[in-house]
Parts: C-alpha cells; sequence; structure tokens
C-alpha cells in the first residue's frame, strides 16, 4: 500500500500531465528546450517514466507557470497539513497571484515594507536609489498564525499581560502572521531568467525584521546544468526542489551523460538539489 506521500507525488505529476506536462507534434515535451539536444533527449526519459500521453502545442510560459505553481500549492497543502506531530501550528498556503509588491508586507518580518514602498512611490530620489532591492514576490507562501495566552498557557501559567510583550509569536501582542516559508516556482529555468528566485532570496534576508523563513526553489528543468545555476552555491537559498528528481536521476543514466550524472551528484550529495517529496520535511524544520 503507497504511503500518503508517494500517493501525493502520483497525484501531483497526474495534475501536471493534464496540460502542464504534454508533447508537441513532434513528441518534444513541453519543459523542453528545443534548442538543446541534450535538454530534449532527458525530458523525453522523464516523460516516458511518467506516462505522459497527452499531446498538444506547449501553452504560453506565463500559463504554463502558473499551472506548476497551482500543483506545487496543491502538492504541500496536501502534505504538509499531516505534519503537525512534527510542526504544530495553524498554517496557511497560498499561491500569490499578480506579483502583488504589497503581499510579503502582510507578515511581521515584512511589514515595515509598506511604509518604504510609499514612501519610494512619493520620493522619486528615494526611489531610483532603492530601486527594487526590497522587492519580494513569491510564488508560494505558507505563514503560521499566531497563538493565543490560552494556548501558551495550556500546559501550564507561562505568561501574563506583564510579561514577554515584544515577542511576534504571541497574538495578544497584536502582530502579523509569521511568514514560515517563500517558495518560487520554475517549470522550466532560461538563463536570462535564473538568478530570478537567488535574488528574491537575497531580498528576503537583508529586508527581514525577525526570523528568516525558509527560502527555496521547485523546478521541472529537465537540464541538469540550468539547474546548477540556481542550486549550486550557499547563504541565499535554501535548496533547490526537482518536480522529478528520481526520474530525473535515471533519464542521465539511461541516456549515460556522464557530465549530468556528475554534476547530479554533486548537486545531490552537496544537498542543494532534493526531490519535491522531501520538501514538506523539510519545511516542518
Amino acid at each position: 500500500m503507497d504511503t500518503l506521500f508517494t500517493a501525493e507525488r502520483a497525484s501531483f505529476h497526474a495534475a501536471l500531465l493534464r496540460k502542464t506536462l504534454t508533447l508537441d507534434a513532434d513528441g518534444v515535451p513541453s519543459n523542453a528546450d528545443r534548442g538543446s539536444v541534450v535538454s530534449k533527449n532527458i525530458a523525453k526519459s522523464i516523460a516516458r517514466q511518467l506516462r505522459v500521453e497527452t499531446q498538444a502545442e506547449k501553452i504560453a510560459g506565463q500559463t504554463s507557470g502558473a499551472d506548476f505553481e497551482s500543483a506545487c500549492t496543491s502538492f504541500i497543502g496536501s502534505t504538509f497539513r499531516h505534519l503537525q506531530h512534527l510542526r504544530p501550528g495553524e498554517w496557511d498556503i497560498r499561491q500569490v497571484g499578480g506579483r502583488n509588491r504589497r503581499q510579503i508586507a502582510s507578515y511581521e518580518q515584512y511589514a515595515h515594507l509598506v511604509a518604504l514602498d510609499l514612501a519610494a512611490k512619493n520620493d522619486r530620489e528615494l526611489a531610483a536609489a532603492l530601486g527594487s532591492d526590497y522587492t519580494i514576490t513569491p510564488d508560494i507562501i505558507i505563514s503560521r498564525g499566531l497563538v493565543s495566552d490560552e494556548e501558551i498557557n495550556s500546559l501550564a501559567p507561562l505568561v501574563d499581560t506583564s510579561i514577554s510583550r515584544q515577542t511576534s509569536l504571541r497574538k495578544a501582542n497584536g502582530g502579523r502572521p509569521l511568514l514560515h516559508a517563500s517558495i518560487s516556482c520554475k517549470w522550466t529555468i532560461r538563463n536570462d531568467r535564473a538568478q530570478n528566485s537567488r535574488s528574491e532570496a537575497l531580498n528576503l534576508i537583508r529586508n527581514r525584521k525577525g526570523r528568516l523563513p525558509h527560502a527555496v526553489v521547485v523546478t521541472g528543468e529537465p537540464s541538469p546544468s540550468r539547474i546548477a545555476s540556481i542550486a549550486l552555491g550557499t547563504g541565499d537559498i535554501d535548496c533547490t526542489y526537482h518536480f522529478a528528481l528520481r526520474e530525473l536521476i535515471n533519464a542521465a543514466a539511461e541516456l549515460n551523460l556522464i557530465d549530468a550524472m556528475e554534476m547530479l551528484e554533486v548537486m545531490v550529495q552537496g544537498k542543494r538539489l532534493k526531490d519535491i517529496s522531501d520538501l514538506p520535511l523539510d519545511l516542518a524544520v
């Protein structure tokens, strides 16, 4: 009998196979770069392992990106919510639409960015000086609700009105929900957009007041070298997660792509690349 994570991973792939991961008239998968033989061959192998059958012309990048975000949101929601025994809390998991600059300011660590955004709009010199250094627009957000005094004191009298007046977790202090994770979804990784996720992760680090949220990337990119452009390195992104890592590794081995196999081994052994099924448990840390 399949475990819940195994079943949800299969459901995640099934959702993508309906209209996001398809084959065109030439049998080229929708996540492949038609200009790269390696990309096409790896993507075909992954598609074969996942039993892709839907034939359709490749949809617009913005549409496939939104569909991928939606599938990732559903997968995280259906798995992470089962980890209350490991990471208790009142969790909100949502896909962010429209790239609203102020969305991030709904959370305690970044509430001050509203004032910064307003000041920049009213002062051209300030706007020029700031640029987009404070812009953070995640694809998926996970936040934790604040805790009432009744819950804090449920096992023993821990706090009252005279103590712990500044902590962000306590609802009585009047704060906002806490941003737990910022997730960037990249159905494919093209060279001109490869560093967007890294830049936003750095902005999360620079602009926070309080605890740093998880900053991760989820991708469906078939090319190991392009995955490496985001996955390798330290200090900004926690980790990169592939939508089908097992199938990607199998594809590189099946095609005897020595360089790709070595690069994947470096990323996996270095804990810079993991499978989508690893993400919920990593978010529970």
